[in-house]
């Protein structure tokens, strides 16, 4: 008795899949009616002008083999003169003084020490230079 009840009642294994069709149908006639509805934002994209002040030219801190310093300031063309690190923080506060944004680049020999390098980077970090970097040379010069 017990097989004939169990066989009466089996499992259905299919998805009605036409209420969904349904629906879809209904929202893309929502969709299809509302879009043209809708006013498109509008964006005010910025413009490209013409800077203001010129770019700065940048400082350049020369480390020579036997750790002594120079300086080449390109907005003053490219003589180079020696310096010490006291007089190096002198020239670059009064740089800096009148100019906020100025960089700096430090060349230094390939054969110094590259904790020459960093105590030169870490005393311009100490002096508020926040564009700091390194100058280098391609291969095949």
């Amino acid at each position: 008795m017990r097989s004939n009840s169990r066989s009466k009642t089996r499992l259905m294994n299919e998805i009605n899949v036409v209420p969904y069709i349904d629906v879809m149908l209904v929202l893309l006639v929502i969709f299809m009616v509302t879009a043209p509805m809708m006013n498109p934002g509008q964006v005010d994209l910025p413009q490209l002008g013409k800077s203001i002040a010129p770019a700065v030219a940048p400082m350049e801190v020369i480390i020579k083999k036997d750790t002594t310093l120079a300086v080449r300031d390109h907005s003053m063309g490219e003589r180079e003169f020696r310096v010490s690190k006291g007089e190096l923080i002198a020239m670059l506060k009064a740089r800096t003084g009148k100019k906020v944004d100025q960089a700096v680049v430090i060349s230094a020999d390939k054969n110094v020490r590259y904790e020459e390098v960093i105590n030169v980077m870490d005393m311009l970090q100490q002096q508020n230079i926040q564009k700091i970097g390194l100058l280098t040379q391609a291969k095949g010069k």
